[in-house]
C-alpha cells in the first residue's frame, strides 16, 4: 500500500471566462520512505497538487474529478475539521517562502512551541524541550538562545529551518516541499536539499518535492514526476528520468539545465528543443 496515493485528479478553477483545469487526470504515488519529486515549468500545476493533497487550494479552486489516499484512507472530501487533525499531523508542509510562512510578530518559540501542542499531546515543558530538539535537528546553532528570538533576526536559510522544524513537529507521516529554495541562493539552497534528505533517511519518513529545478530534484528524489499544462508527461526512477528520458520535454528540461561552460550562451527554449529547433541567438 502508498502512503499517498492519487488517482485521477482533476483540479478545476472557475472564472467568468470559463473553468481552467489546472491538473488533468493525474495519477501518482509515493511509497513509505520514499521521496517523489515533482518538477516542471511555472505554471505546470506542481503547487496546486500539493495544496490539494492538504486542502488548501486558493478558492475558487476545487477538485472536481479524483481521490487522494493517505496510507489508504480516503482524505479527499474530508470536513475542514478532519484536514486540521490531519495538517501538522500526519502531514507537513513546507512553503516557498519562509517570511510568509513565520509570523514576524511572534518569537520562533511561539510558533514552534505552540505548533507542537496544536499537533500532540504534550505538555508545554515537553512541547519546549521538542522545539529545542527539532531546532538542534535542523541545523540552528545555539538553539537556546534563537529560540528566543524573531524571524527577522534569522538569515533566509535558517528561517527556512526553522519552517522545516515546524513541519516537523507533529511526526508526520508524509512532508510536502513546495519549492523550499525558492528565495534562496545556490549554495544554501543544497544545504536545505541535503538536510531534508538527511532528515528524511533519519525518521524514514516520505516526502513529495515539488521544484521547478530539475537538478535539485534530481539530487534528492528517488521517483521523479515531469509536468507540464497540468498533465505527467513523464514519470519514473530518478535513474531513468536523467540517463534516458522518454519525452521530448524532459529531455528539453534536461538540455536546460545550465553548465559552466555554457554561461555566455542563451539556454535553449523548450519549445526550440521539442520542436528540433537550436537556439543559436546570443543573449
Amino acid at each position: 500500500m502508498s502512503l499517498l496515493e492519487v488517482k485521477n485528479l482533476r483540479i478545476e478553477y472557475p472564472s467568468r471566462y470559463g473553468v481552467l483545469a489546472a491538473v488533468k487526470d493525474l495519477s501518482f504515488s509515493v511509497e513509505k520512505g520514499e521521496i517523489v519529486g515533482v518538477v516542471g515549468e511555472s505554471g505546470a500545476g506542481k503547487s496546486t497538487i500539493g495544496n490539494a493533497v492538504i486542502d488548501l487550494l486558493s478558492p475558487p479552486g476545487r477538485i472536481a474529478r479524483g481521490d487522494i489516499y493517505l496510507n489508504g484512507e480516503l482524505i479527499s472530501g474530508k470536513s475542514q475539521n478532519e484536514m486540521r487533525a490531519i495538517r501538522g499531523s500526519r502531514i507537513g508542509f513546507i512553503f516557498q517562502d519562509p517570511m510568509t510562512s513565520l509570523n514576524p510578530l511572534f518569537t520562533v518559540e511561539r510558533q514552534l512551541v505552540e505548533t507542537i501542542l496544536a499537533n500532540t499531546d504534550l505538555t508545554r515543558e515537553a512541547a519546549f524541550a521538542k522545539a529545542l530538539s527539532l531546532m538542534a535537528a535542523v541545523g540552528i546553532p545555539q538553539p537556546e538562545l534563537r529560540i528566543k528570538q524573531y524571524p527577522h533576526q534569522f538569515s533566509g536559510g535558517m528561517r527556512q529551518r526553522v519552517v522545516i522544524a515546524i513541519a516537523l513537529s507533529g511526526d508526520p507521516e508524509l512532508i510536502i516541499a513546495d519549492e523550499p529554495t525558492t528565495a534562496l541562493d545556490v549554495t544554501v539552497q543544497r544545504q536545505i536539499v541535503e538536510l531534508l534528505a538527511k532528515l528524511q533517511q533519519r525518521q524514514q519518513m516520505s516526502v513529495l518535492f515539488i521544484s521547478h529545478d530539475l537538478g535539485l530534484v534530481g539530487e534528492i528524489a528517488n521517483q521523479v514526476v515531469v509536468m507540464r499544462h497540468g498533465q505527467v508527461r513523464e514519470a519514473g526512477s530518478a535513474s531513468d528520468i536523467f540517463t534516458q528520458p522518454k519525452d521530448a520535454y524532459t529531455r528539453a528540461l534536461l538540455a536546460c539545465r545550465p553548465k559552466l561552460d555554457d554561461r555566455p550562451r542563451r539556454l535553449p527554449v523548450i519549445d526550440d528543443i521539442m520542436q528540433g529547433r537550436t537556439a543559436s541567438a546570443e543573449q
